[in-house]
């Protein structure tokens, strides 16, 4: 981990002022972050998965900006859809949401996201849920119904203040399910008593046994993680209401303190100018772009050249665009490893790299501005191939595309291999990234007969003299 010296300036899109504002964390040198995580009924879509990717770019930027982070993240393993499901699949809940979890952090290693410091289950933290209705009921802003437990919106002064909502309407209204009408602000569920449909999810509480809604599982994880009030949180837009909005509400009123300073929110990815989304049934997963023969790296790459703020209209055709660029930025990388013995003649006034790319990602995460200076930099023949080597290693902390798992390969590999013998090897890794595996196999074959074999690991691969 970097020396905490010397903190770069980050500006930061606040969802909650709507304005860029720089940086200021609770404790120097330090990040706590929270991010809200899937709900592990179903796969993740590559939309879900974009928000995912944004998380961990945040992460990179601050751990890049030599900050100290803790990265925490949730999964909702009891809710109303993974309930659901879990009747439809005649199973139980524990089983389902453990299948779906697996599937999500199977798609999250694929993506070369980061995992979280913390992953947390809403299950393990029942008894933190509880505590926190017990307070809001204690100071008279929850309240008991033949149903549940509701927090009552007209008690707290400031809520919708983050989804810039007016509670003009009075009218009472209470709201069971955990999703309802974004444009009807209501009271909602805190906890909902046992029904018989719940079968065996139910827990006991003073106040009744039942099990917790949504939005009470967030704040009560996040603040038992990381303390009353946190420095970030994030999640897409589609959550600053009511999700994110009542996150505020219970949390504030709770605990009486500011419940985040920075509220980070990514914007949909669309497809045909529409959101994508499961109940529209117009949605992707990460499958299903590896059989359209696209790798999930090159799919990561396509999301940095768009801003995080930035909806993004999703076609099979933009995406194979970007991984042909992908491709010639990992094949420039190897004949840079080839020829960084030779110099070149250093420019008068050589340009300052590593301040430009830091100067572009404390700008408000602009990934856009930092992907076209690494191909500036590629470009610039006044700079020697090992300093382009060392500047897109250092680019690649904060990118996440594993240039430094192609440098791996490379040391790993026999000093004596030709280059010729290389290339293929690494034309074969493409093909087979692609599943493109009749081409796979046919260079896997000519390598053979050069007298050469490649074995398959889980980081790429080994190339090895045959003897």
């Amino acid at each position: 981990m970097k020396a905490i010296l010397n903190h770069m300036p980050i500006q930061i899109y606040n969802t909650l002022t709507g304005q860029k504002e720089e940086f200021k964390s609770l404790k120097k040198g330090k990040v706590g972050m929270y991010h809200c995580g899937p709900t592990v009924y179903d796969t993740a879509h590559i939309g879900n998965l974009r928000t995912f990717i944004m998380n961990d770019t945040i992460r990179r930027v601050f751990e890049h900006e030599n900050y100290d982070v803790t990265q925490v993240m949730n999964i909702t393993d009891v809710d109303d859809k993974t309930m659901r499901k879990s009747k439809e699949e005649n199973t139980t809940l524990e089983r389902l949401t453990k299948h779906y979890e697996t599937l999500f952090l199977a798609d999250i290693h694929s993506l070369n996201i980061l995992t979280p410091h913390k992953l947390l289950s809403a299950r393990n933290h029942v008894k933190n849920m509880i505590e926190m209705i017990s307070t809001l009921l204690d100071k008279g802003i929850a309240y008991p119904t033949k149903d549940g437990i509701y927090f009552g919106i007209s008690k707290f002064k400031d809520y919708g203040k983050l989804a810039k909502i007016n509670l003009s309407d009075e009218t009472k209204e209470r709201i069971a399910n955990d999703e309802y009408d974004k444009e009807n602000p209501r009271d909602f569920a805190l906890w909902k008593f046992r029904t018989g449909e719940d079968g065996e999810v139910s827990w006991h509480a003073v106040f009744g046994e039942g099990r917790p809604g949504w939005h009470i599982e967030c704040s009560a994880m996040a603040t038992a993680a990381l303390g009353p009030t946190i420095d970030i949180h994030t999640g897409g837009t589609d959550l600053i209401f009511p999700h994110h909005t009542n996150e505020i509400a219970q949390s504030e009123a709770a605990t009486g303190k500011t419940f985040v300073n920075y509220w980070i929110h990514g914007a949909f990815m669309n497809v045909d100018d529409t959101k994508m989304a499961k109940s529209k049934g117009n949605f992707l997963k990460l499958s299903d772009l590896e059989e359209a023969g696209i790798s999930p790296l090159a799919f990561r790459y396509w999301l940095l050249t768009s801003h995080y703020r930035s909806q993004v209209n999703f076609s099979i055709e933009a995406v194979k665009a970007a991984q042909n660029a992908f491709v010639r930025l990992i094949e420039t990388f190897i004949r840079l490893g080839e020829v960084q013995n030779e110099h070149v003649h250093a420019a008068a006034n050589p340009r300052e790299y590593a301040k430009e790319f830091s100067d572009k990602i404390t700008n408000d995460l602009d990934t856009p501005g930092a992907v076209a200076l690494m191909w500036d930099l590629i470009k610039d023949h006044s700079v020697e191939a090992k300093e382009k080597i060392e500047l897109m290693l250092d680019f690649d902390e904060v990118f996440g595309l594993g240039l430094h798992v192609v440098l791996n390969m490379k040391d790993e590999m026999n000093e004596a291999i030709p280059a010729e013998i290389t290339a293929l090897a690494e034309a074969r890794e493409l093909a087979r990234v692609a599943k493109e595996f009749d081409k796979a196999d046919a260079l896997r074959k000519e390598i053979s007969t050069r007298g050469y074999e490649i074995k398959d690991n889980p980081e790429g691969y080994i190339l090895k003299k045959i003897k």
